[in-house]
C-alpha cells in the first residue's frame, strides 16, 4: 500500500467515526450538564467538599470558584513535584528543581503539558500518576465547564445573572465524560502494545552484552487522557512518536480520534442546549474548513522534496516516525496545533518551512478548529459574537446574539479576550529576542539575517504562541531549559488560560443578565447561522489573526519558505 493510500484511508476512518459518534455523543454530553440528578458517588463527593450542587453562581463566583481551584491545583502539584525523591515508587528520581517544578505545576493545571525535560528520566511514576494524569483529567473538566457557563448565559431567559454550579460541571465533565471515554481509549491503546505497567523499568542486555534498561509505568492511561483532554504531554520524551506509546498505525488514527472527538462534538451539544442545531452545524463548519485547509498545506509542503537528503528519502521524512510517514505525521501535527493538545508523533521541527509555518499559524488562530476541549467552543463562540457585532452594523442590522443586545460593555469584553493571546505571545518574542536568551537560536555568529536567526525567530515566537495558547508543542531546536523560558513561558501559560476564562465568563454574565428580545422581528435581526454568517465568521477568524500576526510571521516562516 503507498503512503498516500494508507494516508487517505486514515483521514477517511477519522471522519467516518467523527461522523457516527457527533449526535450522540453531543446530544450525551449536553443532556450530562443538563440533569438535575447526581449519582451517589457524586453527591458523597459534593459532601466531602463541602458544595451544595443546587446553589447557583453568578459569574464572579464562578471565576473565583476557577481561579481558587487552579491556584490550589498548582500548589499541590509544585510540592509532589519538588518532594517526589522522598515518596514512595520515585525510582531514585530526586525532586524537580524550583524553576522546572514552577513551569510544569502551571503548564499541566492550565492544560498546556509544556515540558522542558524527559520525562521518563525525571519524573516519577508517583507524579506521573498522582500528579500529572488527574491534572490532565481536571483541566480538561474545567475548559468544559466554562464553556458550558457561556452557553448559559447565551440561553439564559430569566435574567438573573447566573451561570450554573462550577464544582457541579468539573465533576460531571471528569466522572461522566472523561473517565469513560478515557478508559475505552486506554484499552485499546494497551491491547495494540503501549506499556501500562506497575514497574518502573525493564533491564535487557544486548546482543554484545551491554546492559540496557527502558522506562516503564502506568503510561497508557495517561497516554489515553492526554489526548482525550487535548492536555499534549507525554510519557517518553519522544512523545507519541515513542513506540510504546503510539505503537502502530492504528493507534495513531485512534490517538487522532481522541485529540478531536470531544471538540468537535461539543459543537452539537451548543445546538442542543440552545434549541438550535443549525448554530452548531455552522461552528462545525468553520472549523472544518479550517482545519481542512491546514491539513491540505502541511500535507502538500511535506509531500514534496526540497533538498538531496529529501529528495533521496522521496518525501520530507526528517524528524518523521516511518510507521506514520507523511500523512500520518501531518494529521496528527494539525489535529493537535488545531486543539491545543501539543502531542507530537513527528518533530515539528524538522518539517518545512511552510508547513512548520502553517502548524505555527493553527495556534496562532486560537486554536478554535475545533481546539481545546471546552476552550475551542468558548473562543469560537467569542469570535462569533464579534462577528455578529460588526457584520450587524455593516448591513444596518441589530447587533444580537440569541436575542441577546451585544453592546458595550459585551464587546469590550470579547475585544479584551482577543487582545490577551496577541499580546502574550508578542511581548515575550519580543522580549526575549532582545535580551538574546538565545544565542544559540539566533544564530551563532549573531547575524540576525542569516538563515538560522530567522529560524530561531520562528522557534522563539513558536513557543511563546504554544504557551499562551496552552498547547505544548514546541519546535525542539529551541533550548527552552534555562530560567528566563522557565519563568516566562510559566507566565504566559498562566495568563494565556485564567485571563480569557475569566474574560468568557464575566461575558457570560453580561448575557445572563439580560432577557431576551421579545419583539424583535427576525428580519432586523443577522441570522447566526447558515452559510453566509459561516463566511462572514471565518473571514473574522482569519483576518483577527492576519492582522494581528502577519508582520511577526513575515520576520520568521514567511521568509524562511522564501
Amino acid at each position: 500500500m503507498t503512503d498516500l493510500s494508507a494516508g487517505i484511508l486514515q483521514l477517511a476512518a477519522v471522519l467516518v467515526v467523527l461522523a457516527v459518534v457527533y449526535v450522540p455523543l453531543g446530544d450525551y454530553m449536553a443532556r450530562v450538564y443538563e440533569s438535575v440528578k447526581d449519582s451517589p458517588p457524586e453527591r458523597l463527593l459534593y459532601r466531602v467538599i463541602g458544595v451544595d450542587p443546587r446553589a447557583n453562581q453568578t459569574w464572579r463566583g464562578y471565576a473565583l470558584s476557577v481561579l481558587g481551584f487552579s491556584g490550589v491545583s498548582i500548589l499541590v502539584l509544585y510540592a509532589l513535584q519538588r518532594l517526589q525523591g522522598h515518596l514512595p515508587w520515585s525510582d531514585g528520581k530526586p525532586g524537580m528543581s524550583p524553576a522546572v517544578a514552577f513551569n510544569t505545576a502551571i503548564s499541566f493545571v492550565a492544560n498546556t503539558n509544556w515540558q522542558s525535560y524527559e520525562p521518563e528520566t525525571v519524573i516519577s511514576n508517583l507524579s506521573q500518576m498522582l500528579g500529572l494524569a488527574v491534572a490532565n483529567f481536571l483541566s480538561a473538566a474545567v475548559g468544559m465547564a466554562v464553556a458550558i457557563a457561556l452557553i448559559r448565559g447565551i440561553v439564559s431567559r430569566r435574567g438573573n445573572g447566573v451561570l450554573g454550579n462550577f464544582w457541579v460541571d468539573l465533576v460531571r465533565g471528569t466522572v461522566r465524560i472523561l473517565l469513560p471515554l478515557a478508559l475505552i481509549v486506554a484499552t485499546i491503546l494497551v491491547f495494540q502494545g503501549a506499556v501500562q505497567s506497575w514497574h518502573t523499568a525493564a533491564e535487557f542486555t544486548t546482543v554484545d552484552g551491554t546492559a540496557g534498561r527502558v522506562p516503564l509505568g502506568p503510561f497508557a492511561s495517561q497516554e489515553a487522557i492526554k489526548l482525550l483532554g487535548t492536555n499534549g504531554g507525554g510519557t517518553y520524551g519522544a512523545n507519541s512518536a515513542h513506540p510504546f506509546s503510539n505503537p502502530t498505525p492504528l493507534t495513531n488514527v485512534v490517538q487522532v480520534l481522541a485529540i478531536l472527538i470531544i471538540p468537535v462534538c461539543l459543537t452539537r451539544t451548543y445546538g442542543t442546549l440552545v434549541r438550535d442545531r443549525r448554530q452548531g452545524l455552522t461552528l462545525l463548519g468553520v472549523m472544518a474548513v479550517i482545519w481542512g485547509a491546514m491539513l491540505a498545506l502541511v500535507w502538500t509542503f511535506e509531500s514534496r522534496t526540497d533538498g538531496i537528503a529529501s529528495q533521496a528519502a522521496g518525501a520530507m521524512l526528517e524528524g518523521k516516525e516511518y510507521r506514520f510517514g507523511i500523512p500520518g505525521s501531518a494529521l496528527f501535527a494539525v489535529s493537535t496545533t488545531g486543539t491545543s493538545t501539543g502531542a507530537v508523533n513527528a518533530a515539528h521541527d524538522s518539517f518545512a518551512a511552510a508547513s512548520g509555518g502553517g502548524l505555527l499559524w493553527n495556534m496562532l488562530l486560537g486554536e478554535v478548529a475545533p481546539g481545546g476541549v471546552g476552550s475551542g467552543l468558548y473562543g469560537l463562540l467569542v469570535l462569533a459574537i464579534i462577528t455578529v457585532f460588526v457584520g450587524g452594523l455593516l448591513v444596518g442590522r441589530s447587533p444580537e446574539f440569541a436575542g441577546k443586545r451585544i453592546g458595550q460593555k459585551e464587546i469590550t469584553v470579547a475585544a479584551l479576550y482577543v487582545l490577551v493571546m496577541p499580546a502574550l505571545v508578542l511581548a515575550g518574542s519580543a522580549v526575549t529576542v532582545l535580551l538574546g536568551s538565545t544565542p544559540e537560536a539566533l544564530g551563532n555568529d549573531g547575524a540576525r539575517g542569516s538563515d538560522s536567526a530567522i529560524h530561531g525567530f520562528s522557534e522563539i515566537m513558536y513557543a511563546y504562541a504554544s504557551a499562551a495558547n496552552n498547547n505544548g508543542s514546541a519546535f525542539g531546536g529551541l533550548a527552552a531549559t534555562n530560567d528566563w523560558f522557565q519563568i516566562s513561558l510559566g507566565l504566559a501559560m498562566l495568563f494565556g488560560r485564567l485571563v480569557p476564562i475569566v474574560l468568557v465568563l464575566a461575558l457570560a454574565g453580561l448575557l445572563a443578565r439580560q432577557k431576551p428580545k421579545q419583539n424583535e422581528t427576525s428580519v432586523s435581526l443577522l441570522p447566526t447561522s447558515g452559510i453566509l454568517y459561516g463566511s462572514l465568521l471565518l473571514g473574522t477568524t482569519l483576518l483577527v489573526a492576519g492582522l494581528t500576526f502577519f508582520p511577526a510571521m513575515a520576520l520568521g516562516p514567511i521568509a524562511e519558505a522564501l
